[in-house]
């Protein structure tokens, strides 16, 4: 599998803003400049960012709760998501999100949730949708290991099945739900078994790999194109820090978080650009330093930005 120049420049960039931001996010949080909790993705990069980048435009995607890499895959404004983390009024939800609710609808993030698997029924609806006005589209519903654990994943399946809605389930398995290792709560080493109960395709990619991942939502999404109704895909990578951000992580031993470290998805495609030429190392060094930069310009436009005024306290409330 190849993937063009250009592209692979860009997911390159994107994936290191993704760690550059989550980096900044933990820092901020330390120092209780940033309110609440989050769920970050470190160590998921190319699951997160080369799964959306291989969506044609129109597609569209439901984030899960450790959305950061996808929403910044997807293409969203640094400043805005950073100011909508640090509960600012030009934030993508004026400030009333936070981490687990980055949304933009307009451009097809139908948004990230904090109801575990919150997003599988949003995703058959939006399929539906894109089924019923033809519009050759397709959804990206992404959804935790644990998640398809859920009630709310067998009927979402099913129905998108019956119906052969054009959305791709992509479940990240990173070995945890919270702190519950997977061979604790389901009795299949692989989540894309449960394909079969539904009819449809099972896939298996290693989210780690940019290509990989890369290829399998690409050819994922012809098959949804074709109308042949949707694929489950199991993109297998590793969180490397906890849960959120007060979990000590005494579950996992610190030789099995090095070993999936030895693996980083950023490193290997950084290894690849310059063994292959595309780059050289002092060129992708530059662009790892604008990586940087670009979430410092983001972390200070947000830090200045105003907080909302309370008279917006009932604005957007639905129930």
């Amino acid at each position: 599998m190849s993937i063009e120049r250009e592209t692979l420049l860009e997911m390159y960039l994107r994936m290191n803003q993704a760690r550059a931001f989550e980096e900044k996010v933990k820092w901020g949080f330390a120092r209780g400049m940033i309110h609440g909790t989050t769920h970050l993705s470190i160590g998921q990069e190319a699951s997160g960012v080369a799964s959306c980048m291989a969506l044609d435009e129109g597609d569209k995607a439901s984030l899960s709760h450790r959305g950061h890499s996808a929403a910044i895959g997807f293409g969203v404004d640094l400043k805005k998501m950073m100011a909508e983390l640090l509960g600012r009024a030009n934030g993508y939800c004026k400030g009333k999100g936070g981490s687990m609710h980055i949304a933009d609808i307009e451009s097809g993030n139908l948004g990230a949730n904090g109801i575990v698997g919150g997003g599988f029924s949003i995703s058959v609806g939006a399929a539906l949708t894109q089924q019923y006005q033809e519009t050759g589209n397709v959804v990206l519903c992404f959804a935790g290991d644990g998640a398809t654990n859920e009630g709310n994943f067998h009927e979402s399946l099913n129905l998108a099945s019956i119906w052969k809605l054009p959305v791709i389930f992509y479940i990240e398995n990173n070995l945890y739900a919270m702190s519950n290792p997977l061979e604790k709560h389901m009795n299949i080493t692989d989540i894309a078994d449960r394909a079969a109960s539904y009819g449809m395709p099972g896939v298996i990619c290693d989210g780690n790999d940019v290509f990989d991942v890369y290829q399998t939502i690409q050819e994922a999404a012809k098959h949804c194109r074709e109308g042949k109704g949707p694929v489950l895909v199991e993109s297998k990578t590793y969180r490397w820090d906890g849960h959120s951000k007060s979990d000590a992580q005494a579950y996992r031993t610190m030789e099995e978080r090095k070993e999936w470290m030895a693996k980083d998805p950023i490193l290997r495609l950084r290894n690849h650009m310059i063994e292959e030429g595309i780059k050289t190392a002092e060129e992708v060094d530059a662009m790892d330093a604008k990586a940087k930069q670009d979430i410092e310009d983001a972390f200070e436009f947000a830090w200045n930005s105003p907080e909302p005024d309370v008279s917006t306290l009932t604005e957007d409330v639905y129930a």
